[in-house]
């Protein structure tokens, strides 16, 4: 049985929406805003920076982003990105020990690798359903919301291979990948506890 489980999911997917529910189904605790919440304390950075920069980069490109990261260091200190990704780091392994849990993103799949009670999910779907999600659930206000879920997308991948050298989504790192756009919402989540208790 997977005492943690942790999800990753592409922008407008509905993973927040498939934690929850599995979190509900299997009567584990369920850890997104507390992470944040959590790292702001250990780290003294305000919720609203560690919410802005503890999952996506500030550039869609490796080598933009590496730079200022770079550019922001003095004096051998930790750029922002680092104090946030390591105060999270702590959060994640505190409630991964803690007991039976749901985590959603910021790399816990990576973070928690070593676990063996650990059930790693990716959620993904197809363009249309995510536009539609985006719109109509998430109340997102733009002209062009295919170029906002690629932008969103590309960010959090460079975020991701920075911090653990590997690519986000690549079906190697999670135990099982699932289109919620031909799957739904709820039958993910019903997937998902249903392996969690094998």
């Amino acid at each position: 049985m997977a005492k943690i489980i942790t999800i990753s999911r592409e922008f407008g997917s509905g993973g927040r929406k498939i934690a929850e529910l599995t979190a509900q189904k299997l009567g584990y605790n369920y850890y997104d805003k507390e992470i944040i919440n959590s790292a702001a304390e250990k780290s003294g950075l305000s919720k609203n920076i560690i919410n802005e920069v503890g999952e996506y980069a500030s550039s869609t490109n490796s080598l933009l982003f590496n730079l200022s990261i770079s550019n922001s260091l003095g004096g051998g200190n930790m750029s922002m990105y680092d104090h946030v990704f390591t105060a999270q780091t702590k959060v994640i392994k505190q409630y991964s020990d803690e007991g039976n849990c749901v985590i959603l993103g910021r790399c816990a799949d990576y973070i928690l690798r070593d676990r063996e009670d650990c059930l790693h999910v990716f959620i993904h779907a197809d363009m249309e359903s995510r536009i539609k999600r985006i719109v109509e659930e998430y109340k997102e206000d733009t002209a062009s919301p295919e170029k906002l879920l690629k932008e969103k997308d590309k960010r959090r991948r460079v975020y991701y291979k920075n911090y653990t050298g590997q690519n986000w989504g690549d079906i190697n790192n999670y135990h099982i990948v699932l289109d919620s756009g031909y799957i739904g919402i709820e039958e993910c989540a019903e997937i998902i506890a249903r392996l969690a208790k094998q």
